[in-house]
């Protein structure tokens, strides 16, 4: 599966709940003055950037695939001191030996087999390093298997077979704790249901199409994309119905993510 395009301001539109995870997710690595911090699929850089103001003296390092996103990133923090924006895949991404901290934050979901690439850089780590994964769990959501089951309809499936990866895209998170300590990591592993309030028409399906609906969009022409989802929005409209709220439609939207924070002992 080829990687999907990004929007930038599409992917921002819901910020505040986009960026929380991020905070929960480095909140619990508690390296004290690492040398070396990489955030794997950086998309924008607003989080990125952060990292900086946590650990001002260490080199910040965000990785992504996306041009649009690295392009977004090297906009806004050009000539940011020690913040750097750099392309590349994850797949293919190995640890330097002064590089003390790595993170992901919603990105490895894109990648196939990546319980085995973490292995890999639990073997490669230095001694003292800290690894700090998260992933949406939420997978079997009405939200996903929606968009699968309408991709499998009989009017879609010749277009769209093979495209999306829901069923094996992440593991439970018994599987990343016995991963962590298998490897000799001392670790914590947690699950957080979210249940965002989404304001406006159609916000679920707004939503979705930040992440879970590119991979859909790029096959698609635009006048198919559009009549995919004008069907996707009315499943969604079902399975998530808004209400009025203080003169404003909303709609409750429950997001399970996953966390895995290790430490290598020294």
């Amino acid at each position: 599966m080829s990687s999907p395009t990004w929007d930038p301001a599409l992917y921002t539109a819901f910020g505040d709940y986009r960026s929380r995870p991020f905070y929960d997710l480095t909140a619990r690595v508690a390296a004290e003055a690492p040398r070396r911090v990489v955030d794997l699929g950086c998309g924008p850089g607003e989080l990125t950037a952060s990292l900086s103001q946590r650990w001002p003296d260490a080199l910040i390092e965000g990785l992504d695939s996306a041009e649009e996103m690295l392009d977004a990133a090297r906009s806004r923090f050009a000539g940011r001191d020690r913040l750097t924006f750099t392309h590349g895949d994850i797949l293919h991404w190995e640890p330097e030996g002064d590089v003390d901290v790595v993170v992901s934050n919603a990105a490895l979901q894109w990648v196939p087999g990546h319980l085995g690439l973490m292995g890999r850089w639990l073997d490669q780590l230095a001694p003292g390093a800290w690894l700090g994964v998260q992933v949406p769990g939420n997978f079997q959501a009405p939200s996903h298997t929606l968009m699968r089951e309408l991709a499998e309809s009989s009017q879609w499936e010749h277009r769209l077979r093979g495209v999306l990866r829901h069923t094996d895209a992440v593991a439970e998170p018994r599987a990343y704790l016995e991963l962590m300590l298998e490897a000799g990591w001392e670790a914590d592993v947690w699950e957080t249901v979210y249940y965002h309030q989404l304001v406006g028409e159609d916000a679920v399906l707004n939503w979705i199409r930040g992440t879970g609906l590119r991979p859909v969009l790029d096959v698609l022409s635009p006048e198919e994309g559009a009549q995919f989802e004008e069907q996707y929005d009315q499943l969604l409209l079902d399975a998530y119905p808004s209400v009025e709220r203080d003169g404003l439609l909303t709609t409750l939207y429950p997001f399970r993510r996953i966390f895995c924070v290790g430490r290598k002992p020294s």
